[in-house]
């Protein structure tokens, strides 16, 4: 099965948000090495804003990472919610959150809540994220499986996901 690689050509201005806070100034944080409760000191907040701020706070390659990862949410899920909780950012669609991204010293960690039921379950098992939670452990853009992820973005969101949100209004 042919990966399609992320690429400069494929990012639009619409979803460079993370790039253009970063130019204004966004703070770099300190990463954990490992999961400890929480990947960074990113304070919890809903919406797209802190999302963008958290990821625009992150060294290379992880910030990197991370964009893709959110282009990929956002150009693949209709409704997609965004929020920063223990220090990673948080992806839901509908009743819950259904994977999340998050930046360490040496690789960026892409877990999807109750994991064990995708098809073909994604390998790493992280501690302290829950027992059904499963993932991947990305280090270079090289990494990013686009055509694997999106199937596993697409499995994820049509189950329920974890912690109640209040349904938006419109």
């Amino acid at each position: 099965m042919a990966t399609k690689k992320a690429g400069k050509s494929d990012i639009s201005d619409a979803t460079q948000t993370p790039n253009r806070a970063a130019r204004r100034g966004a703070v770099a944080i300190t990463l954990p090495e490992e999961m400890n409760g929480k990947a960074s000191a990113a304070k919890a907040a809903v919406g797209d804003k802190p999302v963008f701020a958290y990821i625009a706070s992150l060294p290379q390659p992880q910030r990197g990472i991370a964009e893709r990862i959110d282009q990929l949410a956002e150009s693949t899920l209709s409704g997609l919610e965004r929020s920063v909780k223990w220090g990673m950012a948080y992806y839901g669609v509908g009743d819950g959150w259904c994977f999340s991204c998050g930046a360490f010293a040496n690789h960026t960690k892409l877990m999807f809540i109750n994991g064990i039921t995708l098809d073909h379950v994604p390998p790493v098992t992280p501690v302290a994220m829950g027992k059904a939670t499963r993932g991947m452990e990305l280090i270079s853009l090289d990494d990013i499986d686009e055509v694997q992820i999106v199937a596993w973005m697409k499995q994820i969101t049509v189950m329920p996901g974890v912690g109640k949100r209040a349904a938006k209004k419109s």
